[in-house]
């Protein structure tokens, strides 16, 4: 297979709900602007899919009729948090397949705030098996569902592995001191680990608030085209998708017993060890990754579900600076999901707006020095993952 190459890029400030465009908006600006950063014309994509959670039906031919009306076929995306990188990995296969040469992926979110919760209270939940589980290994409580499942995986990973509470603080605190170089983040002011720590506590001696990403609106695009028509319009080339792979649960996630399975870390572990080995490098390739940081707690759970570093070796791995500037891996440059914000929908294809950034040398403050591969993971409950390796092409 041919690689697929990132032709442009664009994307929205992330803000707090009330505080934005209306969706369509949104998603038509980062589509705009995706398409200026590749040199092209709406004109000239020949597929489209668009990632939502919460808006009605067709709500991605509502966003991209404010670009244009050419008759393409328009697909609308939905697998939770990682919407976003699914809609990527549609339109990537699109192009592998020969069915398109331009194809478009935009993700967009108009969020309520507050936890996130169900919106169809007249059928059984796509998450009951999960709530279910969680209530048999961490017992009965009221909080959020998102909350309850990261918390208590937090909770037997500090149980397991001895890991303390600073450890997830210390992670937050580097996310913050990223997202104050990044302009679309949401929240730019840094905070210090001491500071997580004294935040009010949402889970008792497990989590506390500024351990949890915000609810956020904001929209995100990416246009991808084929080798043959990038040659044929003279678009930059160096930005590649060299290999992805997308999981989905197993009966493990249910029957190991372990809140780890349930939020998903073999499904992480999986999709990363399938990118590896078809792209022939290992995890200390990489030299920039951003990764699902819903919660502090599963940024730590993701180190080791990708390889950074083994089980169990978490806070020295934090403590060492290795997920950081000078460290072994550079995590969530971008602030990841718990500084820059996390629109559902749009946040896979943030993720690949910062490391096409990267890639590129254009990240200016946030530039990872001599960055040639770039690792994204995307995780949805319930449950799908998304791992996207991109590689520079000189």
């Amino acid at each position: 297979m041919s690689n697929v190459i990132v032709a442009g890029v664009g994307m929205t400030p992330f803000r707090k709900p009330g505080d934005h465009a209306p969706y369509t908006q949104m998603a038509a600006k980062a589509v705009r602007d995706a398409l200026a950063d590749a040199g092209l014309d709406y004109g000239q994509v020949q597929e489209a899919f668009a990632g939502h959670v919460y808006g009605d039906s067709t709500s991605g031919q509502a966003a991209l009729y404010e670009v244009g009306m050419t008759g393409i076929p328009i697909v609308n995306v939905n697998n939770n948090c990682s919407t976003g990188s699914t809609a990527l990995y549609l339109a990537r296969r699109a192009i592998l397949s020969g069915a398109a040469d331009c194809v478009l992926a935009v993700g967009f979110e108009q969020m309520a705030p507050g936890a996130l919760g169900s919106h169809w209270n007249d059928r059984a939940s796509p998450l009951a098996k999960f709530d279910d589980a969680t209530t048999r290994l961490a017992g009965d409580s009221a909080l959020p569902m998102a909350i309850r499942y990261f918390a208590s995986a937090g909770a037997e990973h500090m149980q397991r592995y001895g890991t303390p509470l600073d450890t997830f603080a210390k992670v937050r605190a580097k996310a913050s001191r990223h997202a104050a170089r990044n302009p679309l983040a949401l929240f730019r002011r840094e905070v210090s680990a001491q500071e997580v720590l004294d935040s009010p506590a949402i889970a008792d001696g497990v989590m506390t608030r500024l351990m949890a990403c915000p609810p956020t609106c904001g929209a995100a695009a990416a246009v991808l085209v084929s080798e043959a028509f990038a040659r044929r319009h003279g678009i930059d080339t160096r930005v590649r998708i060299l290999s992805q792979a997308l999981t989905t649960d197993r009966p493990a996630t249910f029957e190991s017993g372990s809140m780890l399975e349930v939020v998903g870390f073999s499904m992480s572990r999986e999709a990363a060890r399938k990118v590896y080995e078809d792209a022939g490098i290992g995890p200390r390739d990489i030299d920039v990754c951003e990764l699902h940081d819903c919660f502090a707690q599963n940024e730590v759970i993701s180190y080791e579900a990708l390889g950074f570093c083994e089980e169990g070796e978490v806070q020295r791995f934090v403590d060492d600076g290795e997920n950081t500037y000078g460290g072994m891996v550079v995590t969530n440059p971008s602030g990841g999901l718990l500084s820059k914000g996390h629109p559902l929908g749009a946040t896979g294809l943030a993720q690949c707006f910062e490391l096409t950034q990267q890639l590129r040398g254009n990240a200016e403050d946030r530039q990872v020095e001599g960055a040639r591969l770039a690792l994204q993971h995307n995780a949805g409950i319930g449950g799908a993952i998304v791992v996207t390796l991109y590689g520079r092409h000189d």
